[in-house]
């Protein structure tokens, strides 16, 4: 499960910003919106937090910054020599702009927890480490750090990280992870982190679906239907049934060759998926296109969701109220929030602008962010809590009318609409 997660210096964020799922001492909302860690001193961690903000505040960054932090984890390893990273540090201030990138996540593994970072610049891994908190006290596996006077890095390591980390680090290129690197090379201890931080995040970019192949494979068996069939109809969207049919197909494919591109083609089946609908009057069946965009969305995001919930990953998705009726999003939210069909600590992060959200039964203080930016341009994350807002107050009109931030700020008011003579 994600603890937190910090980023400093990337993109509109300047300034180091932390947003953690480590639930409050609120008890409110507790038996559904919280997990249990096992540990005494982190009892608890949200299962999912959302975030507000007007346009080009730093949402999508927050996110998007988790996703490029895997991607380096993913990646290094297999980069070729010199081959420099796409850093994108803070550029309206020349003291930030040279200076490098930096990402730290901590989370629960196996029930202990880690705590793993490093920073970047375009050309090379700056520093990088590892600390893991088996008791109250951390143990740091290895550390590394660049020495501009010998240009090289210099490594330190723990007698608890066994294997043959003088092998790893002189396999570690300057643009790759030691991290990913041992992993690469089969390290025990190392493997299960690196496979965390790869495959635990689902991303989803604002404005991007997922394709919906991958629920319609889940049609091909009982269960898989059957789970599908639930989680559509639980949306309350008139879906009576859903259905995958066979018909022929074909793949093509585009070979690049010194003498030109060549094309072949193969006929294959494939399955598209029908919906039924049923009246008083009568029933009807409609293909995948016949249906409105929040459902052809809802439909796509089935796989994903079903498969974070079972596997207890974390989702991530920017504007996840994208073509979705608000009590589609509320419903969806509380997947998240159910104990049964949430019991592997599966977590939900996403942005959105539907204020109607912002409710005590749908979310606790603890779990709404907002995010801003300052006169500097840099953005700024703080948590609803922040301002201890009283219990009865109306958190959707407290923030429409400014009393948390992070709305949309016009200079003039919008002129009125003239009726046409």
């Amino acid at each position: 499960m994600l603890l937190e997660f910090r980023i400093r210096n990337y993109r509109s964020i300047r300034d180091e910003i932390v947003i953690s799922f480590v639930a409050s001492k609120d008890k409110k909302l507790a038996d559904t919106h919280l997990a249990s860690t096992g540990i005494k001193s982190l009892l608890h961690v949200l299962r999912s937090a959302v975030v507000y903000g007007p346009n080009a505040s730093g949402k999508s960054t927050l996110l998007h910054a988790l996703h490029y932090m895997r991607a380096v984890v993913a990646e290094s390893a297999a980069m070729q020599p010199g081959k420099t990273f796409n850093a994108q540090p803070f550029r309206l201030d020349a003291g930030y702009a040279g200076q490098p990138i930096e990402f730290e996540v901590t989370f629960l593994l196996g029930g202990v927890r880690h705590q793993y970072g490093f920073s970047l610049t375009p050309e090379r891994i700056v520093n990088e480490w590892l600390l893991v908190y088996r008791s109250a006290k951390p143990q740091q596996w290895f550390s590394r750090s660049f020495d501009e006077t010998t240009q090289s890095s210099v490594y330190e390591f723990s007698t608890h990280l066994t294997g043959p980390r003088k092998l790893w680090q002189e396999t570690t290129r300057p643009n790759a992870l030691f991290l990913s690197t041992a992993a690469q090379l089969n390290s025990e201890l190392l493997g299960p982190i690196f496979r965390w931080l790869v495959e635990q995040p689902v991303y989803f970019p604002a404005g991007l679906s997922p394709l919906p192949d991958s629920t319609t494979e889940l049609l091909q068996t009982e269960v898989g239907k059957r789970a599908v069939r639930e989680f559509l109809t639980s949306a309350d969207i008139s879906i009576s049934d859903v259905v995958s049919v066979s018909r022929q197909g074909f793949q093509q494919q585009v070979m690049f060759g010194p003498d030109g591109p060549t094309f072949s083609r193969e006929d294959r089946e494939v399955f598209m998926p029908q919906f039924v609908h049923k009246t008083e009057h009568g029933s009807a069946t409609f293909e995948l296109h016949e249906e409105s965009q929040g459902t052809q969305r809802l439909y796509a995001l089935a796989a994903p969701v079903l498969d974070v919930l079972k596997n207890g990953r974390l989702l991530i998705v920017d504007e996840l109220d994208s073509s979705l009726h608000p009590l589609l999003v509320r419903r969806l939210v509380r997947m998240f929030h159910n104990p049964e069909l949430n019991s592997h600590g599966a977590q939900l992060l996403f942005t959105t602008h539907d204020t109607s959200l912002l409710d005590r039964t749908v979310f606790r203080r603890d779990q709404i962010w907002f995010t801003e930016k300052d006169r500097d341009q840099a953005t700024r994350l703080y948590p609803l809590s922040d301002f201890s807002p009283r219990e009865t107050e109306a958190w959707e009109k407290g923030y429409l009318i400014g009393r948390y931030g992070a709305v949309p700020f016009f200079e003039e008011p919008v002129p009125p609409i003239q009726a046409a003579g």
